[in-house]
């Protein structure tokens, strides 16, 4: 199947990020953004993604639909599409792309191929891929080939296996490491700021391992603004690794520090208005602060 439209479910930052990428490379964008907020109308508008109102006008008009959207999202949108699929009688190609546990994505799967829909487990790993070569998409299923095309538009799209739930599964994982390095990381640090110890760890972590103050320097900083999305994905790993008969309790324990991020003035921030150069020690002495203020109220 020739793929030429895709409806973006949901042009946010990275599916934003993911429509230009593929509009750039001669392929055609479309988004439901009927009762969509204006960030999300001016972010599809950046990109060049057609509005065509209703859910229902983006299955007719799509070859394939990538599901983009915060964890919590992902069932709902995709009961949605289903009823769409169903009202309309078109096979479509859903992809869902979302940071969710593989049994999730497992049942999200049925229901889309029970409607006569195909279905495509999809992983985003990286960041929005508005630089070429750090982001990867990495899929599994039976179909998932099908989408190799969109390597000739500008996405790296890597197929794993035919089993759905293999792409989550490496997501889940991979996320386990870097956004859970991430959690770890910042309450430590502003354990040490509320200690008065923060110029001594720091000189200890630059000297001792300094390709972790060189990974912090930039991840913590670009963390804030997407604290409350990382709240759902830890989330779903606490449940992967439960499903798995490990603890849970260390990913719950980060989502706990993203939803303490989260309420700070620098967690409510857009990724659009965080100040990327601000330095890691007024960013940890801003989150110790707020936190504590909200912890005494």
């Amino acid at each position: 199947m020739p793929i030429q439209t895709i409806g973006i479910l949901s042009p946010g930052d990275m599916g934003q990020a993911i429509a230009a990428v593929l509009n750039q490379h001669g392929l055609k964008t479309i988004a439901a953004l009927n009762d969509r907020s204006e960030r999300t109308r001016q972010l599809a508008a950046a990109a060049n993604i057609q509005d065509v109102g209703s859910l229902t006008q983006l299955i007719i008009e799509s070859d394939v639909v990538l599901s983009v959207l915060v964890p919590a999202a992902a069932t709902q949108a995709a009961q949605q599409v289903a009823e769409a699929i169903g009202n309309v009688g078109k096979p479509i190609l859903y992809v869902d792309c979302n940071a969710i546990a593989p049994q999730k994505v497992i049942s999200i799967g049925q229901l889309i191929e029970s409607v006569g829909g195909t279905f495509v487990d999809g992983s985003i790993i990286g960041p929005p891929p508005r630089v070429p070569n750090r982001t990867r998409i990495y899929t599994s299923g039976k179909q998932a080939n099908q989408l190799l095309q969109l390597r000739d538009h500008g996405l790296d799209v890597r197929v794993i296996g035919d089993e759905i739930g293999q792409a989550s599964g490496l997501k889940m994982s991979y996320a386990a490491l870097t956004k859970g390095l991430t959690a770890i990381s910042t309450e430590l640090l502003i354990a040490a700021h509320r200690l008065g110890l923060d110029k001594e760890l720091w000189d200890e972590v630059s000297n001792s391992q300094p390709e972790l103050a060189s990974i912090l320097t930039r991840s913590i900083p670009s963390m804030t603004p997407k604290a409350h999305r990382w709240i759902g994905e830890m989330e779903e790993i606490a449940e992967t690794f439960k499903e798995l008969g490990l603890t849970e309790r260390i990913f719950y324990g980060a989502a706990d520090v993203y939803r303490l991020v989260k309420e700070t003035s620098l967690g409510k921030e857009t990724p659009e208005e965080s100040n990327r150069d601000r330095p890691l020690s007024e960013i940890i002495t801003i989150l110790s602060d707020e936190a504590s203020s909200d912890t005494q109220s």
